[in-house]
């Protein structure tokens, strides 16, 4: 199992760090595969570092200018290019520019469609692996593009927040239609989680809404006219169209980039005086007030991606790693939460930090809604217990009490 299993993640991990340090399990019908520890990991530890076999920047994210490289999601925008933008103020200085890690002078264009990328190796690699398939060159502005048309309609059946994009599944397909080995990529697809049929009906249901079907026909009739294969027939069926829109809904794993973040903690990471740290910080503090008034929350350039390794983590309400991008590009660090001895489940959390303090009916209820399942873990397990002197009823009662404080 081990040489066929290294090949696999060979093209996303370094397949012989990381076989020293984890391994997949198949564990049950019902959970499937998980990831397990090998070695043991101290808090903080990296456990591995993975990029994904295909990513994509959300297109609505794109549509609002916030620029990435096309390839691994770098933020191409300097620091305060980003600040000037995010805050409406046009001629808004940041102190230390030299934080900023963006290198406009490296960034490359592609010369047929003018997509951009952060360096002439992420334009090759693209090339090399999708983009000769997907490049619209001089009709890259045209609407009445296949490809075009494919976006605008995948923007009007999914407005932001964005969790997904079509241009995962485009980019999948164009893999498969530029690489020799075509059963390997194939075959590294499937590995991603599958689902039963009413499953991922209901997923798609979930990403596009009340008028889902209608809306998947009409992206399946758009996508065949942009990228059949023969190859992949199958994945052009009603079914299998399905199928890979369910894939990448339950397993495509949000990326954000951010130079302007990346310009923060360097700045946290100076050695300063205490008054020059206290300017520093007033300073910091008021550039975010200035965002937030002008553009909320939505500061990132944001996509998603299909990691084949973390793909393999399962859930728990408390999880022992997490992932994060502190690279500011595709590549997702697994990093240790607390201490890991070999032979434990590397789990991470579907949830957010405040979700998780949510209570266990609260959590199962947002788990099932999006994720279709019921959590297991030591958590929901002993909380059950303590449930056994509670109603669901009380318990739900509770539950949308809290949600009726956090909504005032």
């Amino acid at each position: 199992m081990a040489a066929p299993q290294d090949d696999m993640f060979s093209f996303c991990v370094d397949p012989i760090k990381v076989s020293s340090c984890v391994e997949v399990r198949f564990i049950d019908k019902t959970k499937g595969k998980g990831l397990f520890a090998k070695k043991n990991f101290k808090k903080g530890d990296t456990i591995f570092v993975e990029r994904p076999l295909v990513s994509a920047q959300f297109l609505w994210n794109s549509l609002y200018k916030y620029k990435a490289c096309d390839y691994c999601l770098h933020a191409l925008e300097t620091a305060e290019d980003n600040a000037q933008r995010l805050s409406g103020i046009p001629g808004l200085s940041l102190p230390h520019p030299e934080l900023c890690n963006v290198r406009p002078e490296l960034h490359q264009a592609c010369s047929k469609c003018q997509v951009m990328y952060c360096s002439i190796e992420c334009l090759q690699a693209a090339a090399d692996q999708y983009h000769q398939a997907l490049c619209l060159g001089s009709s890259h502005e045209d609407p009445d593009h296949p490809i075009n048309k494919l976006k605008d309609a995948w923007r009007s059946v999914h407005f932001p927040p964005e969790t997904s994009s079509i241009m995962l599944m485009a980019r999948m397909v164009a893999t498969v239609k530029q690489v020799q080995d075509k059963g390997h990529w194939q075959k590294l697809f499937s590995n991603f989680c599958s689902r039963a049929a009413n499953d991922e009906a209901e997923i798609a249901h979930k990403l596009l809404g009340e008028k889902f079907q209608e809306q998947l026909t009409l992206l399946r009739t758009l996508f065949t006219a942009a990228l059949y294969d023969e190859h992949l027939s199958q994945w052009f069926t009603p079914e299998g169209f399905c199928s890979l829109f369910s894939l990448v809904g339950t397993n495509g794993q949000g990326i954000g980039t951010s130079s302007l973040s990346k310009w923060v903690h360097a700045c946290d990471a100076l050695e300063l005086t205490s008054q020059q740290r206290e300017q520093l910080d007033s300073f910091i503090d008021q550039l975010y007030k200035d965002i937030e008034k002008e553009t909320g929350d939505f500061l990132n350039c944001e996509g998603s991606g299909l990691f084949l390794l973390q793909s393999s983590c399962n859930h728990s309400c408390i999880p022992n790693s997490e992932a994060s991008f502190p690279n500011n590009n595709f590549y997702l660090h697994l990093s240790a939460l607390g201490d890991i001895h070999p032979g434990e489940e590397i789990c991470i959390s579907y949830l957010d930090c405040c979700q998780r303090d949510r209570s266990r009916h609260s959590r199962h209820k947002i788990l099932r809604e999006n994720y279709l399942f019921v959590c297991s873990c030591p958590k929901c397990v002993s909380q059950m217990d303590e449930l056994d002197l509670t109603s669901d009823e009380e318990e739900a009662e509770g539950d949308d009490m809290e949600d009726e404080m956090t909504d005032v």
